[in-house]
């Protein structure tokens, strides 16, 4: 399997300048690259292919100076960048887009540059981790979680964040395979999202949304103040950066608790059940779509998603249409309002939370998909008990009791 690992660099302020240089060659040559393949296309009607634009770099090396700095492999993947975009365009265009053309990179708009199979390696060097790259040399880099014996680093992206902090992102490849999922899981488990709670599950527990609520009136603030300066001046800048750390603060806080909460569902269950949801339709409409984008499904399903393979769990995304109106118990739809919390069957007097029912049925649908047949318990066996509430706060990483000895005190309750 393939795997990424993000790792912070400090480097001097020799290396950062270094950096940026080199991150603005690769911005001077992508722009080339692309007024090349314009070119080529209007003199021979066609698009050039990846080979013929890369066979032109050691000609141009000897009449420009500056890419005999760079290390040639770093310039052959800003080549395949060039292409990898257009294959994002095209693909896009096939999906019924209205797609343009590709444009020249200004500097804030190319940040990073990849050093691909070579030129590249960490290292110990004076009683501290460095990264040591070819032409640039050893930059000091934080390995905050050790990368396995058994990786194989493949490349690694070097990138400028708005922020101006660097990181080195390693892809890396394992030899070993994911494990099997069981032909017959035990542990099954279906998960309704939304906004007042974020995760309620079949087992339960229902973990509230992440507070955001001071982090985002503090970027509020600094978004005013870079409002009132002066485009282009220094104050402009450093107000400029303190927005981006707000943005990165915002983003950093709620990717660790989407992390923590996929990981705790991927290795505590046989199997994983979860609406497949449109989230770029919810997007579009004109309600409620700020708390949508800062509950960030997407990337928790996504998450969710890899971590099931990576750890032998059925992953199964099902149909999101009528979970909530739907009965658990007897299947009958009932009609009610968002703000409605509470789910009361009027065929077969089953009663529970509106969330808690919506787990029960994407639960049911799942086991119909991997075609296990249905779970032994019955919602009103497992609904009726009081849920189990935990705050954002608590969601902790699989291995801490936190959540689950909550979770095993309300269903002995």
């Amino acid at each position: 399997m393939y795997y990424a690992y993000k790792y912070r660099l400090t480097p001097s302020d020799a290396h950062r300048e270094e950096l940026d240089r080199h991150r603005d060659i690769c911005r001077q040559l992508y722009n080339h690259t692309l007024y090349r393949l314009n070119e080529y296309q209007n003199e021979h009607g066609e698009l050039p292919s990846m080979t013929t634009l890369r066979s032109e770099l050691p000609d141009l090396k000897k009449w420009w100076d500056d890419l005999s700095d760079v290390y040639s492999k770093v310039l052959q993947t800003v080549v395949e960048r060039l292409f990898d975009n257009l294959k994002g365009l095209s693909a896009l265009k096939e999906n019924g887009y209205r797609v343009g053309q590709l444009k020249w990179k200004p500097p804030r708009e190319f940040r990073s540059f990849t050093y691909s199979q070579s030129g590249f390696k960490l290292d110990k060097k004076g009683g501290q981790t460095v990264l040591s790259l070819s032409k640039l040399g050893d930059i000091p880099i934080r390995i905050h979680r050790a990368i396995p014996d058994d990786a194989t680093l493949k490349q690694v992206t070097v990138k400028k964040e708005p922020t101006g902090e660097w990181f080195a992102t390693f892809g890396v490849e394992m030899d070993r395979k994911p494990p099997e999922p069981a032909e017959n899981p035990e542990t099954c488990v279906g998960i309704d999202v939304g906004i007042l709670k974020y995760a309620h599950d079949t087992d339960g527990t229902a973990v509230g949304s992440l507070d955001l609520s001071d982090e985002r009136g503090r970027l509020e603030r600094e978004q005013r103040k870079l409002s009132r300066k002066q485009h282009g001046s220094n104050n402009y800048e450093k107000q400029r950066r303190r927005v981006a750390e707000c943005h990165a603060d915002l983003r950093r806080k709620r990717r660790d608790f989407l992390h923590k909460l996929s990981n705790y569902y991927a290795r505590e269950y046989d199997l994983v059940a979860v609406e497949d949801l449109n989230v770029k339709g919810m997007m579009e409409s004109p309600s409620n779509s700020r708390n949508t984008a800062s509950a960030a499904w997407r990337t928790f399903l996504s998450l969710l998603e890899y971590k099931c393979e990576r750890e032998g769990t059925h992953f199964v995304a099902v149909n999101p249409r009528g979970t909530t109106k739907e009965c658990a118990s007897c299947g009958v739809s009932t009609d009610k309002p968002l703000w409605v919390r509470e789910h009361s069957c009027l065929a077969c007097g089953f009663e529970a939370d509106r969330d808690a029912n919506a787990a029960w049925n994407i639960l049911s649908r799942g086991l119909e998909d991997v075609g296990v047949g249905h779970s032994e318990r019955t919602p009103v066996e497992t609904a009726l008990p009081v849920d189990t509430s935990v705050s954002a706060k608590r969601v902790v990483e699989a291995g801490s009791p936190t959540l689950k000895e909550r979770t095993a005190s309300a269903v002995s309750e």
